[in-house]
């Protein structure tokens, strides 16, 4: 398992926001774009690849095993296995992980991985009361049985039930994601004014690096069916402000609340790939690497503190290697909420959180503000659940790359209570 991974290449789409209608593209459409164009550039053929893994968290019925219907669709071939994985959140994350165990095990030597969500496609269910009544409408066999049904209707049957609704709440804990980032605000005393002006931050450095074409050697513009282009990341606001943002209601706790729409992650569709390397593949294909896996880490903690993943994954990657947050020249941290990543560098500088949860009486204090999300996140280009985990590691790379850096962190929290890290390197 000491084999070397090598990160090649990578390309995402557009991530492209929900006007509360789906979207012009299906998953498969999006995944099958961006891995179509980042394949086309490669040195060698789709069919050589050993396999491709596609994290979806909410693939829709007809995209069942959705990592083997793109694989089809990108030319790929009939032999080169396709697969799925779900891990909430850190989908992509984890298809990037699963590659480079498979790699480091000899079982794989080229991978295509990423992760994609059409989030304005989740779809409207029917109401269990409303299945139960079609059951008994088409169990009637005589028309005195029908009509018999036909009494017991009620126009509340009726009401959907929004699956992006059902899908963002913890089964176990009963909580809305956007709950759970309410819960850290209380737990570390974080206000509203410093949630809003997060999210100000992350639309203006989103807006800073679209300006400078920071995301063009990542992104792969798109064409719908009318021949409308989509160029670039289309959630941006770039008239974000204190005093637009204060105009808005909390969403979770209506009540007590400080989460908003405006400093939360926005619900959005797109995909992301990267192309994963042995060191026999790099140099029988003549690849030249932008980077390499040096280690990841899945945590557990409380579902209702869901938001800390990323502190409890993170942490053990830098005991093994001897760091501390600081030390590393970039950091990506999934903009779920605001409040979340606010917290989350609370956290990595309170002694007392980190002796209850690591054992260790002093925190590592927290990364350098300046170093953390250098172009933005998902409060302004949001949060296609199962692509975001491959855009931070990609994009992660095009940081230090940019930058000149060495070592970076990319870091996830995830839904039902995880956290996903992966600490790469650059190479120049």
């Amino acid at each position: 398992m000491s084999r070397e991974v090598f990160i090649i290449d990578g390309a995402r789409t557009p991530f492209l926001k929900s006007r509360n209608t789906p979207g012009p593209f299906a998953a498969s459409d999006l995944a099958t774009a961006a891995g179509s164009a980042l394949l086309a550039r490669q040195p060698f053929a789709p069919d050589q690849l050993n396999e491709v893994i596609l994290g979806c968290a909410s693939p829709a019925p007809d995209e069942v095993n959705i990592g083997r219907v793109v694989a089809l669709r990108m030319g790929c071939g009939l032999k080169v296995p396709g697969w799925t994985v779900m891990r909430n959140c850190a989908s992509g994350m984890q298809a990037i992980d699963s590659a480079m165990v498979n790699i480091q095990a000899g079982r794989s030597h080229l991978v295509l991985a990423g992760g994609v969500d059409a989030l304005s496609r989740a779809p409207l269910l029917l109401s269990d009361a409303m299945v139960r009544w079609l059951s008994s409408w088409y169990a009637a066999r005589s028309l005195g049985e029908r009509f018999a049904v036909a009494r017991k209707f009620r126009l509340g049957n009726l009401a959907p039930v929004i699956g992006i609704m059902k899908g963002l709440t913890d089964p176990v804990v009963g909580q809305l994601m956007g709950q759970t980032a309410e819960n850290l605000a209380w737990k570390f005393g974080i206000t509203r004014d410093e949630m809003d002006a997060f999210a100000v931050e992350s639309h203006q450095r989103v807006a800073l690096a679209q300006d400078a074409g920071h995301f063009d050697a990542e992104i792969v513009p798109l064409i719908d069916r009318d021949g409308t282009v989509y160029k670039a990341d289309d959630g941006l606001r770039r008239d974000a402000s204190m005093a637009a943002l204060a105009k808005l209601k909390p969403f979770f706790d209506k009540r007590y609340g400080q989460v908003t729409a405006g400093n939360s992650s926005q619900i959005t569709d797109g995909a992301a790939w990267l192309v994963l390397a042995s060191a026999e593949a790099v140099e029988r294909f003549g690849l030249q690497p932008m980077g390499r896996i040096i280690d990841s880490e899945w945590a557990a903690l409380a579902p209702e503190q869901m938001g800390l993943g990323p502190v409890h994954a993170a942490q053990p990657i830098l005991d093994r290697h001897g760091l501390r947050p600081t030390h590393l020249d970039a950091w990506e941290l999934n903009e779920a909420f605001a409040a979340q990543v606010i917290a989350c560098l609370r956290a990595f500088g309170d002694d007392a959180y980190f002796n209850e949860h690591f054992g260790i009486e002093a925190a590592p204090g927290a990364p350098d503000l300046a170093r953390l999300n250098i172009d933005g996140g998902a409060v302004a280009q949001g949060h296609p659940v199962g692509a975001s985990g491959a855009r931070i590691v990609l994009h992660l790379l095009q940081v230090l790359r940019r930058t000149g850096g060495r070592r970076g962190m990319a870091s996830i929290c995830i839904g039902g209570g995880q956290g996903g890290a992966m600490l790469v390197e650059a190479m120049q």
